[in-house]
């Protein structure tokens, strides 16, 4: 009788299904329950599995997801949700347990767990402990400038850049979701605790993964002014022993030329944290792979907490 933690992947032929997949490729206390592929969409056979797991990782759309969730009979079945379904729900678990001890405990004792959107991951773990440390008021007028590879916007936009007939305008950045109407802003306001959703800017390029998000900080508008430096300092402190979001020392920009370029945490599955600027204006970066600390490789981690195992186990960190 197998001692293995029972895995099932709803969704598994996603990017974040087959990265999650990828990390399990050398685990020997994971089993992965298979669907057959004709039966992919086929409720019942779907709930048979769900059911049957330890648990299941829904990487599917938001409809489908709380569909899925809604399968889930067994009380012992954890689900731990990529979506974007049930990020802002009091009921799940957040997942980003770096932020509290309040955070990492909820997912290691909940049920139902939601895996953070990538630039929200990048945002909210660079202002959540700002406005929690009372640097930044709730009100501070954020606005976040960020850049993506490609593989965040699902199957159909990588073929498109994929694709050998490519239009001309996919060899270039690309801004999106003009309207400030992007999924990800409702948790960027609940998770961070602020008052209004900030201005978001999300550009993606002609590379596969990595991204980096911006939070450009006016030191006159802050509620405890600091230097670039001391706030490189309140951020190392904050996450001193974090595995998974890391700070360099100040002025590491110096070692690529003054350059930090999306891609450079692909395959990786943390984050840096990177503070430049002056005395007067502040830029701090989230640096990570967008299907890293971005979706699989933090989908994961929130399995090894639940499971009380280190958090690190599997990963590439």
């Amino acid at each position: 009788m197998s001692d293995k933690v029972k895995v099932f992947i709803d969704g598994a032929e996603g990017t974040t299904g087959l990265r999650i997949n990828e990390r399990f490729e050398k685990r020997d206390d994971i089993e992965i329950l298979h669907i057959d592929p004709d039966l992919r969409k086929d409720a019942d056979e779907r709930a048979k599995l769900i059911n049957s797991s330890d648990y299941t990782f829904l990487c599917l759309p938001d409809a489908a997801a709380i569909e899925a969730a809604a399968l889930c009979t067994n009380p012992n079945t954890v689900i731990i949700d990529a979506s974007t379904a049930h990020r802002t729900r009091d009921d799940w678990a957040y997942g980003l347990p770096e932020l509290s001890r309040g955070h990492f405990e909820k997912i290691q004792s909940s049920k139902r767990i939601a895996v953070p959107g990538c630039y929200a991951s990048g945002f909210i773990m660079m202002a959540y402990p700002l406005v929690k440390e009372g640097i930044l008021g709730d009100d501070y007028p954020f606005a976040i400038p960020a850049l993506s590879g490609y593989s965040g916007a699902g199957k159909k936009a990588i073929a498109l850049y994929e694709s050998e007939d490519k239009t001309p305008d996919l060899f270039a950045p690309r801004e999106y979701a003009l309207a400030q109407m992007h999924k990800h802003l409702p948790e960027m306001k609940k998770i961070a605790g602020l008052s209004k959703e900030p201005i978001f800017i999300p550009i993606v390029d002609d590379y596969y993964c990595g991204m980096i998000v911006n939070l450009p900080i006016h030191a006159g508008l802050m509620k405890k002014r600091m230097t670039a430096e001391q706030l490189r300092d309140f951020y190392a402190q904050y996450y001193d022993g974090q595995t998974f979001i890391r700070v360099p020392e100040f002025g590491c920009e110096a070692d690529t030329n003054g350059f930090l370029a999306a891609n450079k945490m692909a395959g990786l599955d943390y984050a840096n944290i990177i503070v430049t600027g002056n005395d007067d204006r502040i830029i701090v970066s989230a640096m990570f792979d967008n299907l890293g600390k971005g979706a699989s490789g933090a989908a994961i981690e929130c399995l090894n907490i639940s499971m009380g195992i280190d958090p690190a186990t599997g990963l590439n960190v």
